[in-house]
């Protein structure tokens, strides 16, 4: 059996109370919010954590309002709550298919909207035991000899590109490519103040320093425009099993549409790609109908952003052939294709070849 190590744990009732633990223990300390990420993680010894700083009991977390244009979701609620919020508008749907493809039911009831975004990135070669890892003699993300902080002691080696001097572990987290694809924003909080950013600023290209959140600082809420008339939005997401598993790749997709099906704005993200939420461009698309052509184009050129490497499920060449299918579907699904038409496409792409 698995056991977390000893930590020290904290259970504030402000966001007040939070920040000021923050700031004293820096990065020392872990919050718990599900804890459905970081209690797997401390078992495996991927953090060891002097103190961990329990949200549940922070009413302010799981608040829901609205005005200035924006539905701002506590970063506490559950993503069950999120899910099917009577507050989501048609066009934020994209939120809503993401959150609900997020592991199992049970993992819904537990995780929160604020801990998804913040989610660890993984790797084959870093999600697993510590022994494991000491067998192949540790990478640069995991941690070393028990006990001891990743930044002390690591081998220096990324074990999926060996002479890279970074770390490729990939962005695992379902909504925050939809959220970027809606033009989300966050609120972090720390004992300077706060500060407002969009959503696709919170993270780095790096595996390890994959977010540009402080470790003083508390992700307090986060901030979905509300989108008006004519915004259609979607996620697909490509995981081996129908639930539980993290996505392999994910699109997510917010169109406005105008008179005669034309896109007058266009957003698309892409997840489980890179170590980040990679956003691509989409001018290919404007003052145009989404015709086959101009779909099957966009899709192929879209596509070229993934660089999947050998470090998470399926063949890699595979998952590339597969992203340029899940982009032509989504679209194709604000289209307005029927989901007969919508689920022979997702069929056809899953019977592509996977070489292993």
């Amino acid at each position: 059996m698995m056991r977390a190590p000893s930590f020290a744990y904290r259970a504030p009732r402000s966001v007040a109370e939070v920040v000021e633990i923050l700031a004293g223990e820096g990065p020392q300390a872990r919050l718990l919010a599900g804890g459905t990420d970081l209690v797997p993680n401390l078992k495996r010894r991927q953090q060891v954590p002097v103190t961990l700083v329990a949200l549940r009991r922070v009413e302010a977390l799981k608040e829901v309002t609205s005005g200035g244009g924006f539905l701002t979701l506590g970063a506490g609620l559950t993503l069950s709550q999120v899910v099917g919020h009577r507050d989501l508008s048609p066009g934020q749907r994209a939120l809503e298919v993401a959150a609900s493809k997020v592991a199992t039911p049970h993992i819904r009831n537990m995780g929160t909207i604020g801990g998804n975004l913040c989610l660890d990135t993984r790797c084959n070669y870093y999600n697993q035991n510590y022994e494991w890892r000491q067998a192949i003699d540790f990478c640069k993300k995991a941690p070393g000899p028990e006990g001891t902080a990743k930044t002390e002691v690591t081998t220096g080696i990324c074990w999926v590109a060996p002479s890279s001097p970074r770390c490729w572990a990939v962005s695992s987290t379902d909504t925050a490519p939809a959220l970027v694809a809606l033009g989300a924003e966050v609120t972090l909080v720390s004992t300077q103040g706060e500060r407002r950013i969009p959503l696709s600023e919170l993270y780095f290209d790096d595996g390890m320093a994959y977010l540009t959140k402080r470790p003083d600082e508390l992700l307090t809420a986060v901030h979905v425009p509300i989108l008006g008339e004519g915004w259609k939005s979607t996620y697909w997401k490509l995981r081996r099993r129908g639930s539980f598993d993290f996505p392999v790749l994910s699109v997510a997709a917010a169109i406005k549409f105008g008179p005669q099906g034309v896109v007058l704005e266009a957003r698309m993200t892409l997840g489980a790609v890179q170590s980040y939420p990679v956003s691509v461009p989409t001018d290919a698309l404007l003052g145009q109908p989404l015709s086959d052509e101009v779909i099957a184009t966009f899709a192929a050129a879209a596509s070229r952003p993934a660089r999947p490497l050998d470090n998470t499920d399926y063949n890699l060449s595979w998952r590339k052939k597969v992203c340029t299918a899940y982009i032509a579907g989504a679209l194709k699904e604000l289209r307005g294709d029927s989901p007969e038409q919508l689920g022979v496409l997702a069929r056809t792409a899953a019977r592509l070849p996977v070489l292993s």
